[in-house]
């Protein structure tokens, strides 16, 4: 744990320094998890790849603060940590939410920025109706009325069956979340729709989706990747909407093997 504050908001984060020459890696989690996701794929990365985990406000050890329903905010806080650690060349690697932040990021051409991954996620994720109706779940019963539900949609039931504490693990993560900030990022998502920025993000971009995604489908991925000057598209087999966690392994081999494709680390 390594806590900074950002504009008089403590934010969690963790730093791991690369070796002269590579590229950082910087983690922005999902909706109701906390940087604890992306524990196997940083375990696999090679030792020389830098890397930054944080907790978006209001999720995992960070705190709400204000404006949480701002992708602004979230923006300036991805900023803020990145510019807080020191850090060079770096590429962003955004999950579902964390994505929509990476793209809002790499519109806005920070220094620095040499490549985004943007994973399960989407220009536009979701309906203003959608989003709405899960806040009100949420403002009814809680994180827990929903969890069940989401780990339908977060794992395959190949994982299901084969990572039964793993999935309970998960489960647990989901339901400690603090709600007001689980509620803000449910407003945020209403009102987004990043179509027009896309065309704006002008470094290597891959986009990842999963064969069983529901939340956001192959085609709405690969349909953002089009957007997106330059975009490759992958696709990770049997997968639903968190494949840092169901298929770390394979994970970690597609971010590799998309920095190395354009110079990014390695020969």
């Amino acid at each position: 744990m390594r806590f900074v504050s950002i504009e008089g908001t403590a934010i969690n984060t963790a730093y791991r320094a690369p070796s002269e020459g590579a590229p950082t890696l910087v983690f922005a989690n999902s909706l109701g998890t906390d940087f604890r996701i992306w524990q196997s794929v940083v375990e696999s990365l090679p030792p020389a790849i830098g890397v930054l985990l944080y907790d978006k406000r209001g999720h995992g050890l960070s705190e709400l603060g204000p404006d949480a329903a701002s992708l602004k905010r979230h923006v300036d806080d991805l900023a803020g940590v990145v510019a807080e650690a020191g850090i060079g060349a770096h590429v962003v690697c955004g999950l579902s939410v964390g994505g929509v932040i990476a793209q809002g990021y790499g519109h806005r051409r920070p220094p620095g920025l040499a490549g985004l991954v943007l994973s399960n996620t989407a220009a536009r994720v979701g309906s203003a109706q959608s989003w709405a109706s899960r806040i009100a779940t949420v403002r009814e019963g809680g994180l827990d009325a929903l969890a069940d539900g989401v780990m339908e949609l977060w794992f395959s039931p190949d994982f299901h069956a084969r990572k039964p504490a793993t999935l309970t693990g998960m489960r647990t993560m989901l339901a400690r979340q603090d709600p007001a900030g689980y509620i803000a990022i449910c407003e945020m998502l209403g009102g987004i729709d990043l179509t027009a920025a896309a065309a704006d993000i002008a470094v290597p971009t891959l986009c990842i989706a999963g064969s069983d995604d529901k939340p956001t489908p192959p085609d709405q991925v690969e349909a953002t990747a089009a957007l997106i000057p330059g975009a490759t598209f992958t696709t990770i087999e049997g997968v639903r909407h968190i494949p840092c966690v169901e298929v770390p392994q394979t994970y970690t081999e597609r971010l590799v093997s998309f920095l190395r494709a354009n110079g990014l680390f390695g020969a």
